[in-house]
């Protein structure tokens, strides 16, 4: 699947095709969101292979970063994205899924959501201290992926009960 050349401004900010607009790495951010809920779960980034593979599957692909690699989200954890809807921004340079999610959870860390966390603050002022949002993981991460390599992480909420 080829994704069309850019067009004139009027065609990409108005016009009735996708021309998404990847940045100097080759990547797109990708907005994920409860389709019911209307839930922000998280943010990641897409390059054209993964946009490709979301459009051909209907299941969410991203690129990662730290990995260097493509991945179908839940393909290790199980906590899999099923993209009922794809929607764009006026500038074509973000993309926005609307997904079904399989296992409850969309955070490598066990939450629901990736911002499961709020900072604290007034305008002007704050101690940088976050709240918990959510106060217990939907599954727990180690059984998913295996202990994080030199990990001194504290478990700040209980995991999931099988």
């Amino acid at each position: 699947m080829q994704f069309p050349e850019r067009g004139s401004l009027h065609e990409i900010e108005e016009g009735g095709r996708l021309m998404p607009l990847f940045d100097e790495r080759g990547l797109i951010p990708c907005i994920t969101q409860d389709l019911v809920s209307r839930e922000v779960l998280m943010l990641g980034w897409m390059n054209r292979e993964a946009l490709r593979k979301t459009i051909e599957t209907g299941w969410a692909h991203y690129w990662s970063r730290a990995r260097q690699r493509l991945w179908r989200k839940g393909e290790q954890s199980g906590q899999a994205q099923r993209v009922r809807r794809i929607l764009i921004d006026d500038d074509q340079d973000c993309v926005l899924l609307m997904v079904e999610l399989t296992g409850g959870a969309s955070c490598h860390v066990g939450y629901r959501s990736c911002f499961f966390r709020e900072l604290d603050w007034q305008p002007g002022q704050t101690d940088f201290h976050l709240t918990y949002l959510e106060h217990r993981k939907v599954y727990d991460p180690v059984k998913a992926y295996g202990p994080p390599a030199g990990s001194d992480a504290v478990q700040h909420a209980r995991p999931a009960e099988d």
